[in-house]
């Protein structure tokens, strides 16, 4: 398959890698200049952001959430046939508070707005240390397991097939309207479970408290001084559903 992908952070370069690793032909830019690629060490053949949209099948944008309308003018030029997956994560502590939703809308449905076309939402919730060093083959005992959701069935299971080719099973996590399920403060989310846990973890959601608990894991990490290991995340988001 053909990919493009925006952003060269630790999700979208480590997507990028094992994705080549498995024969896909994959384009990855930076949406404030391809110069902004220069010295790191990537796969994939780097593209001005222009670019990275012609000729492929899947984009995948993994850029930081409150950046996302900064690329509309890109994704208008996207082809309809094109599937979109989104990576990013809201966290008011990072990008500052977004009012529309603060006050309740889905974040990936926030998202698909700013952007003007339905996505898929997927490769949210696990860490890019789990995404680099955990894959492993399909029928692995313990296998880790990523949630997808999205409003086009066809859609999401091209990236249930991706995941299954980067090493992870998948659950389908329902429409866009119930990815809250996969973000942060959710059991889903960096909990980094099989397929068997998250669909049940993806049940046990709470809409109204996930906020909190969002808050609450950022406030246990940060009090360690910048300290943590991933092991240490992954236990802070474990532990916070079981205090």
């Amino acid at each position: 398959m053909r990919f493009g992908i925006i952003g060269a952070g630790p999700i979208g370069s480590n997507i990028a890698k094992k994705l080549v690793e498995n024969g896909h032909d994959v384009k990855i830019a930076d949406a404030r200049g391809i110069e902004r690629l220069e010295g790191k060490k990537l796969s994939g053949t780097p593209v001005i952001v222009g670019d990275v949209i012609k000729n492929i099948d899947v984009l995948i944008t993994s850029i930081p959430f409150h950046a996302l309308p900064s690329i509309r003018n890109i994704i208008d030029k996207v082809g309809e046939e094109v599937v979109i997956v989104d990576t990013s994560n809201y966290y008011p502590q990072l990008s500052g508070k977004i009012e529309e939703v603060e006050n309740g809308m889905v974040e990936s449905v926030w998202v698909s707005k700013q952007l003007g076309k339905s996505i898929i939402k997927a490769f949210n919730n696990f860490l890019a240390y789990t995404l680099e060093h955990h894959g492993t083959p399909e029928g692995t005992n313990g296998r880790i397991a990523i949630a997808v959701a999205g409003d086009d069935l066809s859609h999401k299971q091209i990236i249930m097939g991706v995941a299954n080719d980067l090493g992870f099973d998948s659950v389908d996590s329902g429409s866009l309207n119930d990815s809250w399920r996969q973000q942060p403060g959710t059991p889903a989310y960096c909990t980094e479970l099989t397929k068997e846990e998250l669909s049940i973890a993806l049940t046990k959601a709470n809409k109204e408290k996930a906020p909190i608990l969002r808050d609450k894991v950022m406030e246990k990490l940060y009090s360690t001084g910048g300290s943590f290991s991933i092991q240490d995340v992954v236990k802070a988001n474990r532990e916070i559903f079981n205090s």
